[in-house]
């Protein structure tokens, strides 16, 4: 570390703090209940510091920090940043799969279930994470009889609710029909109401044939009032509904007599990494299960981990946070947590050590769980992890390289006869792809069918960017200026991040040629090595050398190589294609007097596709309300062929 603040400037106060390298790139983020007592820790010999953190700080040119007024403020302040920054010794959580979730969308008109993977969004609900997709989908098959509500796109309600006619769901029985006006919106918002109290758990106690909740309670009323009133016919159907509800009742293992919301987290961890299981319960019943592996990038407690391992599961828009939490250990901010987690609830959270009875043997359930995952991930990552030392190790050799290229970004053209074009730049650390660093370049100054200019004009502007931040931030250094959080994310969102250690361009001894005038020009060659991956032969070229280099056959080295260079030929002909359908898309539409882009959109919205758009007519574009008569008439001419009237 070059800069050490004096520890009279360390505030004695609660805060978040952050190291960061000289290109201004957040290396890791804690925080404590006292600045002045914890950042002292960093400077001790280096031996007596665990290895990462020795190589952290060495790595590090300043620190800074934020001071707060609370320990539960540090505690949210060092979730957020830890989240805008992804700084690369903090320990990441790695999901072992994407897990499906069992989402609703709450926030609509008319509220649907879909199955979703990835990030949470506002306005949408959601229930699981469920284990396999397939046994939710089963589930979800048997509850849309029981509550027939939409699972259709809003483009598709849209159009059968401009067609007046349902589709084939609402023919057998899977969906009410509200496209076309055949429920009543408090019928419809009950059945959702109803859906999610099964989902929640809230559907029997120990036995569904016995003791039913609310939701069982009130289809088995409807089917006694339809019979008593000799309504048959819907009496059978409610029935039938009831079967379905309990049937998928079933699939959800109770492991409690009592009816209650509690999260379980089981750990299994070695030095350098650690399995996190949760199984979520509610009223009773596992309705849910994840589980994620952490790479110990810094030097953990279990106590510490766990706090990590809570602030990434309830730290995310829509969190479902239950009323207890059991854990292995209770984490060190063990008061702060609880506060930040009741907040969240907006009622009591409690963590705790299960010690005896049902609770403490499903804990180590959960345990015994986590245990089987981190084997069966050293027993993949053990080949993989070796493998990519070796091809990095190999590099640095066959290459000559004056360090391991830990950051390769490779760069790729694309284009179609010299239209569209475009480049990409791909990025792998550490042998891995880091997909967030990918960067696309719509090529702006290029006439023709030039790759050595195309290159030249990608290489140009990725590298002009980092030479910019680099200038930005040490002119805001000079000025003693401190960068507000809102800055310093959208920042983050938009910078390079890391600079390579080897630039790989996809092509021969010309390629090569620009990225080394390129890097002069720019000042950087004396920091950024490059080197050009030529398909035909896989001969790499370096600066330098008279004759390209040919890597052996089956190295782990020219694999590495390939698969760089396969991606960003991907990556770049995706782009292209992408670029090339939307100007063709567009271009149906273009010209067409008073239908702007504005007006563009909601008709694809609408309508689903340009085919779909195609192949309406000229009555159902007049039936729009929100499209003039002449646009509408003007639109249906160019559709057919002909001019407007």
């Amino acid at each position: 570390m070059q800069v050490r603040p004096p520890t009279s400037s360390i505030p004695d106060a609660p805060g978040s703090y952050q190291f960061v390298d000289r290109d201004g790139q957040v290396l890791y983020v804690g925080k404590a209940k006292s600045l002045r007592h914890r950042l002292p820790a960093y400077w001790a010999d280096p031996a007596a510091l665990a290895p990462r953190t020795a190589q952290m700080v060495a790595q590090a040119e300043r620190v800074e920090w934020v001071v707060v007024d609370t320990e539960v403020d540090a505690l949210i302040l060092e979730h957020a940043l830890i989240q805008a920054h992804k700084p690369r010794y903090n320990v990441r959580l790695k999901d072992d799969k994407s897990y499906p979730w069992l989402a609703i969308t709450v926030g609509d008109e008319w509220p649907r279930p879909m199955i979703v993977r990835g990030a949470k969004r506002k306005g949408v609900r959601y229930f699981g994470p469920y284990g396999h997709v397939k046994s939710l989908r089963e589930t979800l098959d048997l509850l849309l009889r029981s509550f027939p509500v939409r699972t259709c796109s809003d483009a598709k309600f849209a159009r059968h609710a401009r067609l007046g006619r349902p589709c084939l769901l609402y023919d057998i029985e899977r969906c009410s029909g509200p496209c076309v006006g055949a429920v009543e919106p408090e019928r419809y918002h009950q059945m959702i109401e109803d859906l999610m109290r099964f989902l929640s758990g809230d559907t029997a106690g120990s036995s569904p044939l016995r003791r039913h909740g609310r939701v069982l309670g009130r289809l088995r009323a409807e089917m006694e009032e339809a019979s008593a009133a000799l309504e048959f016919e819907r009496a059978a159907r409610l029935r039938d509904r009831l079967a379905a509800v309990m049937r998928a009742a079933e699939t959800q293992q109770m492991v409690s007599g009592r009816s209650e919301d509690l999260d379980l987290i089981g750990v299994a961890e070695d030095d350098l990494e650690a399995a996190i299981q949760v199984f979520h319960v509610r009223k009773g019943r596992v309705v849910g299960r994840s589980g994620s592996v952490a790479d110990k990038v810094e030097d953990l407690t279990t106590a510490q981990l766990i706090e990590r391992v809570l602030q990434d599961l309830y730290g995310v828009p829509g969190a479902d946070v239950p009323r207890r939490v059991l854990v292995p250990v209770l984490p060190e901010s063990h008061q702060a947590l609880t506060d930040w987690l009741s907040g969240l609830r907006g009622g009591p959270v409690s963590l705790a050590v299960p010690q005896r009875g049902e609770k403490r043997t499903l804990h180590q359930t959960v345990t015994r769980n986590a245990a089987e995952d981190l084997a069966r991930h050293r027993l993949r990552r053990a080949a993989d992890h070796n493998a990519r030392s070796r091809a990095l190790t190999e590099l640095q050799a066959v290459l000559g390289l004056r360090q391991a290229p830990l950051r390769i970004e490779c760069f790729d053209m694309s284009h179609l006869q010299g239209t569209d074009y475009v480049g990409s730049m791909v990025v792998f650390e550490d042998g891995l792809a880091k997909k967030s660093d990918y960067r696309r370049f719509a090529l702006k100054g290029v006439t023709g069918n030039d790759d050595y200019a195309a290159m030249e004009e990608v290489l140009t502007r990725r590298l002009t960017n980092l030479l910019a931040e680099r200038a930005e931030r040490a002119e805001r250094a000079t000025r003693g200026e401190e960068e507000d959080l809102s800055k310093r994310r959208a920042r983050a969102r938009r910078r390079f991040a890391y600079p390579p250690q080897l630039l790989l361009l996809d092509g021969g001894r010309g390629q090569l040629s620009v990225g080394v005038r390129v890097l002069s020009q720019l000042g950087l060659a004396d920091e950024i090595e490059v080197a050009a991956l030529a398909k035909q032969f896989e001969e790499v070229y370096r600066p330098g050398a008279e004759q390209p280099i040919r890597i052996p056959r089956g190295s782990e080295a020219l694999y590495l190589l390939q698969r760089v260079r396969d991606e960003a030929h991907r990556f770049a002909v995706s782009f292209h294609r992408e670029r090339r359908g939307r100007r063709m898309t567009q271009s149906v539409l273009d010209g067409i007097p008073g239908l702007g882009p504005a007006r563009r959109r909601r008709l694809l919205a609408s309508f689903g596709s340009v085919r779909a758009l195609q192949a309406a007519t000229p009555e159902e574009l007049a039936a729009l309300s929100w499209l003039p008569a002449p646009v509408a008439e003007a639109l249906a001419a160019r559709l057919v062929g002909t001019e407007p009237r």
